[in-house]
């Protein structure tokens, strides 16, 4: 029998392994499609191009886009608090009244004239900046973790495809652009609803996860500013790096359909999903795998060095496509996975095998929600630049650029962070990881 992931009886191992697989399978699924459903709440709206409209000389999608993203990085700075404070029997709750709230945002986006509207974009980004840290919180702290959160960072590489396909969908059906967003949400509330549901039932770590990976408890004001205070030096190179990744990657997700045009392929709605669905197989080939990794040390070098891997493919992405060596699909593609695997591997396991190799206490939604706050900071003062400059409807540029300067600043802040925590743990600490096969749960 299991109470609060703590064994009480004698299980026996046959019975004990299926209790385990049922659990990684329902726990994957949950957050998969709970994270894949908020995505309808945010980013099909990016389908359209809303050209008839511009504000101060500036295009209208443009002005949506900065606005959400504002909500959404706002979101993330309160989230340092939140998340990592909130306890864990409120966090299924939250995600509901979350979500509502992004939906009555996207209801008035319909309703409320253009461009007053876009003020809804930011109180749609608002609540939704919250959702992942409390998904992230149900899944961390096991021994199976990388595995389930990679299918939760692979339901967002593939929702924003989906998702934009859904919103271009609706409009070919002659749903206008000002209600397309509120109506693909609503398409997504049930689904989201059991999935919700799904998550609430999935049972702490137990005593093995725990030995493994440390405990994961809530944090207070005191306990995070002595946690960033320890490990700055390690921190902020690796915050600066994810900050270059977010930016590129937010440019490649938001003006999809605009890059696509600009580099002389049709934006059609299947296209969307049919190049993300790639970068999700490479994405969870390479980062699922680390829970196969059983001393934490090693596991969160090579994580870093993932990262590494991913900005040598983009490097080499820029490269052929500079010489004519490949296409639109198979650029888009290889920029795609050279941007996720260093995005998903900071969600997946550098943070999760951090805290498991210092034996710290504390969260990853906390560290996470640092580095994103700090990313999308970053990503909004880009595009308020961009806006302004000679070429602001260079979006091919702007993505090329960015991709350039990721790759040579990046490069410094992987030495940087692998040197201090090379000095800092030189001594391997001793992992208790058991057999995946043993539990979930």
């Amino acid at each position: 029998m299991n109470d609060g992931g703590l064994t009480l009886a004698p299980v026996s191992g046959t019975r004990q392994r299926r209790q385990d697989l049922f659990w990684l399978i329902w726990a994957a699924a949950a957050a998969f499609g709970c994270y894949f459903c908020m995505y309808a709440f945010r980013k099909p709206f990016t389908a359209s191009s809303y050209s008839d409209t511009t504000l101060g000389g500036i295009g209208f999608k443009t002005v949506l886009v900065t606005s959400q993203v504002m909500g959404y990085m706002v979101s993330k700075f309160i989230g340092i608090k939140i998340i990592a404070e909130m306890p864990p029997h409120r966090r299924a709750t939250g995600i509901a009244v979350l979500v509502v709230c992004a939906e009555l945002a996207l209801v008035l986006f319909g309703l409320i004239p253009r461009p007053w509207n876009a003020l809804c974009l930011f109180a749609n980004g608002l609540p939704l900046g919250m959702i992942f840290g409390l998904i992230l919180g149900m899944l961390e702290g096991r021994r199976m973790t990388e595995a389930l959160t990679a299918g939760l960072c692979a339901s967002f590489i593939l929702a924003d495809g989906v998702t934009k396909s859904v919103g271009a969908w609706l409009l070919k059906q002659g749903v206008t652009e000002d209600w397309m967003p509120c109506v693909a949400g609503a398409l997504f509330l049930i689904p989201l609803g059991v999935c919700v549901v799904m998550l609430s039932r999935i049972p702490p770590p137990n005593v093995q996860d725990v030995a493994a990976r440390a405990e994961r408890t809530p944090m207070n004001r005191d306990q995070r500013r002595s946690f960033v205070r320890r490990y700055a030096l390690g921190l902020i190179p690796l915050s600066l790096m994810y900050l270059l990744v977010t930016v590129v990657r937010s440019i490649r997700a938001d003006y999809a359909p605009e890059i696509w045009r600009g580099l002389g392929s049709p934006a059609e709605p299947a296209v969307f999903a049919q190049s993300e669905l790639l970068v999700v197989f490479g994405v969870l080939a390479v980062n699922g795998s680390a829970v196969l990794i059983k001393d934490n040390r090693r596991a969160f070098f090579i994580s870093l060095a993932t990262c590494a891997g991913g900005f040598c493919l983009l490097l080499a992405a820029l490269l052929a496509r500079r010489n004519h060596l490949l296409g639109d699909f198979g650029f888009m593609v290889a920029v795609g996975l050279g941007l996720y695997l260093p995005y998903v591997a900071m969600h997946t396991t550098v943070f999760e095998r951090m805290l498991a190799m210092t034996r710290e206490r504390g969260n990853i939604g906390f560290l996470m929600y640092v580095v994103d706050s700090v990313g999308y900071l970053g990503y909004v003062a880009v595009m308020v630049a961009h806006n302004f400059g000679p070429k602001a409807h260079d979006l091919v540029g702007l993505l090329t650029s960015a991709c350039w300067v990721s790759i040579g600043l990046s490069a410094g802040c992987l030495v940087m962070s692998w040197v201090y925590f090379s000095a800092i743990t030189s001594a391997p600490i001793a992992s208790h990881v058991v057999e995946p096969a043993e539990g979930l749960a």
